[in-house]
């Protein structure tokens, strides 16, 4: 029991005997000891205690179980697993309550409805469920009656949390029900709140259950249209934002919903200043998009003229919206490049492209956002002419912003239509900003270097001394950010320096990166190693320099290195390098990075483990498979199972690479090692290999089958498991290719293993199962299961049926064949009863 529990859980420490309490003392100390368990018990304890107050929810009784939980909940001190696991009790005890929890409706949502609006997403999930599975059990009217009085409460707080409720009530009992009462509610003339309340219910409606909202989207707009024009502007405000998110909600779709309320919109844009305009320019822009081309032609030109004004805004706020409007405005059909390019542009970067823009984050996103979708509409050579001079401000910040919306530009469009003179001061920019950047966050930059250079293609070719000049300089840099980023570009312009025809610098530069192999920071190794890979890639393996036979024996120890961006790109390139290279290197050398490469089967990131079991696929085509071989073969005696697992992967993949007759002997041979670990790598192995390598299984099965045999009567568990997964393989490539006979055999040996509990084996031996359905026909497997459908003993009944309705689902049309002859026809009625169900 931890210190704060004490004044909920202190009576649990009392030493009166519990025959002297009364029944309920006796009850509350029950649901006070299973309450601790789940909160502060191990998960055995926590899963019995949960199903204790589970299934004893309706003898608890709603008052006590909810009088022990409500006060918990509203803890301060509570952790975010403990409040999960305590909502989680709340949640099952519900469904078991069902129409006793009426009365603790209100106390219910005064505890959970602040979740709604919690900073944690999951948290607001199950403050969403919670409210849902109550308004089941409670019904409609308890709900509205519970939540009623909240609705026109003085407090924001309240009323936000109450409108959230509501559209989870609404989402749960269908919108349908809770019309007739949000009308009322949206007409109060008693008080503005109430209106408030009403349509900010609408609007978190539209929020939480999306385009679920257009049936229901004429009802919905009629509910709230009176509330534009309402004496409170707050209730505008609300009005134009649950507009907003109708449209938002319903798109593309629903315009003819919103004819209505699109004059008074258009007057109100005109007529408020401030906040209120805000929302209403937020309704438009939502609503456009939905119109048709000519309509949103002429929307757009109109409010274009309120949203260049408020280009101007000092407001933060305003600036976000009318950028989101612009966006939305500009990439609707029907809105022509011209008129963008003379009317918008001039005004939106004479006054959106400030430095101050860059300060503020939420403005950063939205603004290069509304730009890129800008560039969409005009063409790249408009944007990037007007911000390329912007890449040598003063402002590193600015400098970044400018650099980001280049970047998705010329990603999204190309630069071919940049001109001569603006691609120029743009390399000259990129140069700039590069290389004055002091910000630790380098991506950005070396992301628009990387987009700009790929863009422009062949006609860098000018620029690239200059920029590899750059690069050399940097790699030499104190700063180990200055250099992997330097290394990082590399990588990013290899392909193009191969299409500029310019080998020899990119020679040159692989020379460069090889003397920085001894690299103390593995990041900035990681990308050194990246680099090189990148142009191993581009040049090939014979014009490489340095050679490959002097690279690899450099790249060995390497492979030591246990940080993971170092091993990744270290086992990338050698693998290169062994699938395209591998006579440049002596066979010992293979060897020796084979031993290394055993250790990276232990590397916690997947992507490595699979780089390195290719590897060894293609060090097998280059050097034979023996020595490999007898290397994995001794690998899978270690404990791990994750290195055993990769070395059955690898086995396989060399079998692939090397055909199976150059595995297979050594693989059977190894299983008869009297150890559990290396007979289930070999079944590992085999699995695997019969699904590499299919149809050429076929050639193999009578080899393995005495090995399958002895591992389908193991008394080991995993034994049958992993050999029904290498039955299953094995099937599914020789379906159709004669090898019946090897695998009704199997089929024999298999079947008594239906009966099997362990999740892992029965869904093994199913699997394996379904794979002789399409190797044998349904009819075979059909003749197996008839002898057990109607076995007196259930549990042998269930089994069979199980077998029978995976068979049913996946071959009906072939048991028609098998189906019993009616002696009847004319009645069509069988004198088998038992053959009934066929009929």
């Amino acid at each position: 029991m931890k210190p704060e529990d004490y004044q909920y859980f202190g009576a649990l420490l009392n030493e009166e005997k519990e025959e002297e309490l009364s029944p309920d003392e006796q009850k509350e100390r029950k649901i006070m000891a299973l309450l601790l368990k789940v909160k502060n018990g191990t998960p055995a304890q926590r899963k019995t205690a949960l199903r204790q107050l589970t299934d004893k929810a309706r003898e608890f009784g709603a008052g006590p179980l909810f009088n022990k939980i409500l006060p918990l909940l509203m803890q301060p001190t509570l952790e975010d697993q403990e409040r999960h696991l305590l909502v989680k009790v709340i949640d099952r005890i519900l469904y078991k309550l069902d129409e006793l929890v009426r009365p603790f409706v209100h106390k219910i949502l005064v505890v959970i409805e602040p979740l709604l609006i919690d900073d944690d997403y999951y948290a607001r999930a199950e403050g969403r469920e919670i409210i849902s599975n109550l308004s089941k059990a409670a019904g409609l009217a308890t709900m509205i009656a519970a939540m009623r009085p909240d609705i026109d409460n003085a407090d924001e707080y309240v009323r936000n949390t109450t409108a959230r409720a509501f559209a989870v009530v609404a989402s749960a009992l269908g919108i349908p029900a809770l019309l007739p009462f949000l009308k009322a509610v949206c007409q109060s003339k008693k008080s503005w709140q109430a209106r408030h309340t009403g349509i900010k219910i609408v609007q978190q409606i539209a929020i939480l259950i999306g385009c679920a909202v257009l049936p229901h989207l004429n009802s919905l707009v009629e509910l709230i249209e009176h509330g534009l024009s309402d004496e409170n502007l707050k209730v505008r405000t609300i009005t134009s934002l649950s507009l907003a998110a109708l449209a938002e909600a319903s798109a593309p779709y629903g315009i003819e919903s919103f004819d209505s309320v699109l004059i008074l919109l258009w007057k109100g844009i005109r007529s408020h200043r401030g906040k209120v305009l805000a929302a209403f320019l937020k309704a438009i822009g939502f609503i456009i998009p939905l119109m048709d081309a000519i309509h949103a032609r002429c929307y757009t030109k109109e409010v274009m003229l309120i949203l260049t004004r408020e280009f101007q805004s000092p407001d933060e706020e305003m600036k976000k919206i009318v950028l989101k409007v612009v966006k939305q405005c500009v990439s609707t059909e029907g809105v022509e490049a011209d008129y963008i390019r003379s009317d918008v542009l001039p005004e939106f970067f004479k006054h959106l492209w400030v430095k101050r823009m860059a300060l503020d984050k939420r403005n950063y996103k939205p603004l290069v956002e509304t730009t890129v979708e800008i560039a969409n509409k005009v063409g790249v050579a408009d944007i990037v002419e007007r911000l390329v001079s912007e890449l040598k401000d003063e402002s590193e910040l600015y400098r970044r912003m400018v650099m980001e919306a280049i970047d998705k530009v010329v990603t999204n469009l190309g630069a071919s239509d940049i001109v001569a003179r603006s691609e120029e001061l743009l390399i000259d920019g990129i140069l700039f900003a590069f290389q004055e950047q002091t910000n630790d966050d380098a991506n950005v930059m070396l992301n628009g270097f990387g987009a700009v250079v790929n863009g422009l293609g062949p006609r860098v070719k000018p620029y690239l001394p200059q920029i590899c000049g750059t690069i050399k300089w940097r790699l030499t840099y104190k700063s180990a950010n200055v250099r992997q980023q330097a290394a990082d570009l590399i990588s990013r312009i290899a392909v193009v320096m191969k299409q500029c025809g310019e080998e020899q610098l990119m020679g040159h530069l692989g020379v460069v990166l090889y003397e920085y192999l001894g690299e103390e920071y593995p990041e900035v190794l990681g990308s050194v190693l990246g680099a090189l890979k990148a142009i191993v890639n581009v040049i090939g393996m014979t014009k490489m320099t340095p050679p490959i036979k002097d690279l690899l024996p450099r790249l060995t120890p390497i492979l030591k290195n246990r940080h993971e961006k170092v091993q990744e790109n270290c086992i990338d390139l050698v693998g290169r390098i062994a699938d395209r290279g591998a006579e440049f290197v002596p066979a010992r050398e293979w060897m020796r990075i084979s031993f290394e490469l055993l250790e990276m089967l232990k590397a916690h990131k997947k992507g490595i483990r699979r780089a390195t079991v290719n590897t060894f696929g293609y060090i097998a085509k280059a050097i034979g498979p023996q020595d490999v071989l007898a290397t994995l073969l001794n690998n899978l005696r270690v404990q791990e199972r994750q290195n055993r697992v990769c070395t059955t992967v690898a086995i396989a993949i060399v079998a692939e690479t090397c055909s199976p007759f150059t595995v297979l002997p050594a693989l059977v041979n190894e299983y008869r090692v009297p150890e559990l670990n290396v007979q289930n790598g070999v079944l590992k192995s085999l699995s695997f290999l019969f699904e590499y390598i299919g149809e050429m299984g076929k050639d193999y099965i009578y080899a393995v089958t005495p090995l399958l045999e002895d591992a389908l009567m193991d008394r080991d568990l995993v034994h049958r498991q992993t050999a029904a997964s290498a039955v299953k393989h094995m099937a599914l490539g020789v379906a159709g290719l004669g090898c019946e006979d090897a695998l009704v055999h199997l089929l024999n040996l298999m079947w008594p293993n239906i009966f099997e509990t362990s999740p892992h084996v029965i869904n093994a031996v199913m699997e394996a199962i379904e794979g002789m359905r399409v190797a044998l026909g349904g009819a075979v497997i059909l003749n197996y299961c008839l002898q057990g459908l109607f076995h007196p003993a259930r549990k042998v009944r269930e089994v069979y049926w199980k077998i029978y309705n995976s068979l049913y689902i996946g071959a009906q049309d072939t048991l028609v064949a098998a189906y019993p002859v009616f002696e009847n026809e004319q009645t069509n009625v069988s004198s088998r009863p038992e053959l009934a169900m066929f009929v």
